[in-house]
């Protein structure tokens, strides 16, 4: 099983990004999946999550009306679409897949994870 991430790169402050999450090896079209993010220094943090329907959607505050999680379960993908984008959301960010029954916000929960894609925002 794995989760590969993309997308990311360096972009100014004020401008998007769309980073994708591909899964292999199994499909998660039954489970919520998460990204999360880690500076350097610091501990990783919940952005955002939707459940396996794409019906329920959670955002971390500092990210809220910015950021969108979406997901396409015919391709086993789920999608990050970032907006109006900050040097402070400089972290690599990692999906993560849920094998229970909820949508949670907290990473001990989630039971696949992704490498991980870097998120540079210039000033």
């Amino acid at each position: 099983v794995q989760l590969q991430a993309s997308g990311g790169g360096l972009v100014q402050a004020g401008n998007s990004l769309r980073l994708s999450c591909a899964a292999s090896g199994r499909t998660f079209s039954r489970n919520a999946m998460g990204w999360f993010r880690q500076a350097p220094g610091k501990e990783r943090e919940f952005v955002a999550a939707i459940s396996w329907s794409g019906a329920i959607t959670y955002y971390a505050d500092s990210v809220k009306g910015r950021f969108t999680i979406s997901r396409d379960n015919a391709k086993n993908t789920v999608y990050l679409q970032m907006n109006s984008l900050k040097p402070e959301d400089t972290s690599v960010y990692y999906c993560a897949a849920d094998l229970g029954l909820a949508v949670t916000k907290s990473a001990y929960e989630y039971d696949y994870w992704g490498q991980g894609t870097q998120v540079t925002v210039s000033s």
